[in-house]
């Protein structure tokens, strides 16, 4: 009792070993933490916060920026290639107006004849004696010159070069019209064909002094071998094997170059023309546009206030380009090699070494260029232009794929981003202060309040120390009586009911432990029973599954099988998705004829596992029994099916297609994927089973659904079968591996034989998969025919 006197006493008083005191401290102290370490949460949480807004805000920003800029490129190379497509049209209309009257040479003689009597088009010719060549007036539609080595002793143009003239003399109708229409263009002009090479153009100039000044000797030799050595043998030999073109065009572009007309830069498209049996040249028409109507398009881009645009070719070569750009670039134009403004002679090491695209896909690059000495992070997006045949002054003729970039300082086009994370910083600090001040003034009202109500709380502490005492001596009738209904009260209550409880557990704890330890090793046995239950169904499952795959496997088509079958070689692959899977591929064959079935079961696992065995069982009967027909075979198996399915109660059904092969012929039936057929001549069949037959087990008779397809089968061509575990295979980034690719994949090794080219299909087909769980069963069967 003296123990609970004295910690009675110490609890009345205010001193430092009282308990109000040390309440107080503690309490005090234990709010002072929680305040400061919620204050010190919330203000983290704040700048959390914060730091993630501008985060977000950044990213959207820039996303929103860099789509802005994607979709600007986008829609800018779209213009950029609508110009170019209108150029081309343009020449293609002119070459096309032109070939339809040399297309009749006695039309176009006439028409010429006429034409020149009507003197509607040039009419005379006057000689030239210095430049020792024939060309027409000023006044007329186009400029016509019969060059030097067109002439005869007399210094007459020869009948064949005056024909061509006279053949020729509907560009004066046509030349003018397609000039004047469409697109600004500096020129339009017909070149003949290398025997006459005359030159018309439009406007009329006066050309052949032009020609002697700025290209001395040009009247000596051929203007195809003076000019554009290679180009027209280049178009003779597109114009007997068409695939040789680089681009599916007719049209070809030369390198930009120095006019000696104009003086200016100039860009040229040129289409050949043929004689009427598409056997030979009967010349070109062509069109001049300078590059500052390319540059139009260029210079009207705006991007922020000194993002610029520019047109490059796929050397770096920049053909459009503003002052200021130009500037940026750290290019410039060297007139001496024709036209030269590569990037790779920019005095800025980053755009020296900057990359052109290598696919349609826009390419965006960050760079730091030096300006006045400080480093100034640009953005860079490069997107290509369609494809054209380009002749650079030598052959090859090449595919050049030009390019359009935009280039624009960062801090410009993040101009927003670096203002929204201006306005958070300044919203944060802010509510920084705000929250310090709040933490402040809660920690002095809570302090208040503790120290206030720590003296009602010591007075039911005292009683409830008292009653501890007495209960450590094993007084189990004491009870705390507390009058108030505060959280002390609570406390007397909880004390209460605990000295009630140990008095309980005190007297019956030993018949408790009896009884719980009883309860323990029931349950105990119980759970041992389950588990050993558990494992026996597990072993006995597994072994049900392995036996299902084993005799699955085992009847596929063994590899000596496979080759006995004489003339045909045959390889299958197949890979369940579960343990027993639902595809179905079998070879049966005897002395005179070859039947390959493939199959799909719907689902997999067991119960499809089973269904594919019914149905190689039943093909392999019927094959036995020597039923050739193929409608009738699907007939008979779909109805065999159809019972075994309905006494299973199952609602499993397939997609079957079968081929019959006999005298280099195939037979195919049934309805399932599509058959690809790869010829020895390269080609490629797709042959859709859809009309060929109905899935088999879902109805009874579907003979009126069956159909058969014959196509050939020969030496060297190749037949690809699949189910759908290999088109609808996935990548890890959920892309389909497709009919497409297995077409390319199987095509590119249709020399090899069925087995390598079966190994090359999965090998390609397990990269695509990559880390991809496999969903589907995967079946795959390569014949090549010997």
């Amino acid at each position: 009792m003296s123990d609970v006197t004295a910690t009675s006493r110490s609890l009345r008083g205010f001193s430092l070993t009282s308990f109000r005191a040390k309440f107080v401290l503690v309490v005090g102290g234990a709010v002072l933490v929680d305040l400061l370490l919620a204050g010190g949460i919330a203000l983290w949480n704040v700048n959390r916060l914060s730091t993630n807004a501008m985060q977000e805000v950044g990213l959207g920003l820039e996303k929103a920026n860099i789509e802005y800029l994607q979709n600007y490129i986008g829609t800018t190379v779209e213009r950029t290639d609508l110009l170019l497509d209108r150029y081309h049209a343009e020449v293609s209309g002119l070459a096309g107006s032109m070939q339809t009257v040399m297309d009749n040479p006695a039309l176009a003689e006439k028409l010429g004849q006429e034409l020149q009597a009507d003197g509607k088009v040039t009419t005379a010719l006057t000689y030239n004696q210095a430049g020792n060549w024939w060309q027409n007036l000023p006044g007329e539609a186009s400029a016509v010159t019969v060059w030097g080595y067109l002439l005869d002793e007399n210094k007459q143009p020869t009948p064949e070069a005056l024909k061509t003239v006279r053949e020729s003399a509907v560009f004066d109708l046509f030349g003018p019209s397609f000039l004047s229409a469409g697109p600004p263009k500096l020129q339009m002009y017909y070149i003949g064909p290398r025997q006459n090479p005359i030159l018309r153009s439009t406007p009329y100039n006066d050309q052949g002094s032009v020609f002697d000044k700025v290209y001395p000797g040009h009247n000596e030799t051929n203007w195809w071998d003076f000019y554009f050595p290679g180009l027209y043998e280049t178009w003779q030999s597109w114009l007997a094997t068409p695939a040789e073109r680089p681009v599916d065009s007719k049209i070809t572009m030369l390198s930009p170059y120095l006019d000696g007309i104009t003086g200016k830069i100039i860009v040229s498209f040129f289409q050949p023309l043929m004689t009427p049996d598409r056997k030979d040249l009967n010349g070109i028409v062509g069109v001049d546009l300078t590059l500052d109507q390319l540059a139009d398009i260029v210079k009207s881009v705006k991007i922020a206030e000194t993002g610029f645009a520019f047109l490059t070719m796929s050397n770096g070569n920049v053909l459009a380009v503003t002052e200021q750009g130009e500037k940026t670039l750290g290019v410039k134009i060297n007139n001496e090699s024709g036209f030269d403004r590569r990037l790779a002679h920019s005095d800025q090491a980053a755009i020296a070494s900057l990359a052109m695209p290598s696919s349609a896909e826009t390419v965006i690059t960050r760079l730091s260029l030096k300006e006045n000495g400080v480093d100034v992070p640009y953005v860079v997006l490069l997107k290509q232009l369609e494809a054209e045949n380009l002749y650079t002054g030598q052959v090859p003729v090449t595919r050049e794929v030009m390019s359009l970039g935009f280039m624009v300082p960062e801090h410009e086009i993040y101009a927003s981003l670096i203002a929204a994370k201006q306005g958070i910083s300044d919203e944060t600090r802010q509510v920084v202060t705000w929250q310090i001040g709040t933490v402040i003034l809660s920690l002095l009202v809570v302090l208040s309040a503790v120290f206030a109500i720590s003296g009602r709380i010591t007075a039911g502490l005292r009683a409830l120390a008292d009653a501890a005492q007495r209960l450590q001596n094993k007084d189990y009738s004491v009870r705390v009586a507390i009058p108030a209904r505060d959280e002390v009260a609570a406390v007397g209550v909880a004390f209460n009911r605990m000295a009630e409880e140990i008095s309980y557990h005190t007297e019956n704890l030993e018949n408790l432990v009896n009884e719980r330890t009883k309860a323990l090793e029931t349950a105990n046995g119980e759970i041992s029973a389950l588990n050993r239950k558990l494992k026996s169904e597990n072993l006995r499952l597994g072994a049900e599954l392995d036996v299902a795959r084993q005799i699955q496997m085992m009847v596929l088509p063994r590899r000596d099988e496979l080759d006995e079958i004489k003339g045909i070689d045959v390889s299958g692959y197949m890979e369940p998705a579960d343990e027993v899977g639902g595809d179905y591929f079998d070879v049966l064959h005897d002395e005179r004829r070859m039947k390959v079935g493939i199959g799909d079961v719907t689902g997999h696992g067991l119960e499809s596992g089973v269904l594919m065995l019914m149905v190689q069982s039943v093909a392999r009967a019927l094959q036995e029994q020597g039923d050739e027909n193929p409608r009738e075979f699907l007939e008979v198996l779909n109805r065999a099916v159809f019972k075994n399915i309905q006494r299973t109660k199952t609602d499993k059904h397939l997609s079957l297609a079968f081929l019959d092969y006999s005298d280099r012929k195939m037979t195919l039936s049934g309805q399932h994927e599509e058959v690809l057929v790869l010829r020895d001549n390269d080609e490629v069949e797709r042959i859709d089973t859809v009309d060929l037959g109905f899935p088999i087990g879902l109805e009874s008779d579907i003979g009126p659904f069956i159909a058969t397809h014959e196509f050939p089968f020969d030496t060297g061509d190749v037949i690809v079968l699949h189910t759908d575990g290999v088109t609808e295979a996935e990548s890890p980034g959920g892309e389909l591996f497709g009919f497409d690719r297995l077409c390319e994949s199987a095509k590119k090794r249709r020399r090899e034989t069925a087995d390598e080219i079966k190994d090359g299909i999965i090998a390609d087909l397990m990269a695509h998969i990559g880390t991809q769980k496999i969903h589907d069963d995967i079946t795959l069967v390569v014949m090549k025919h010997r």
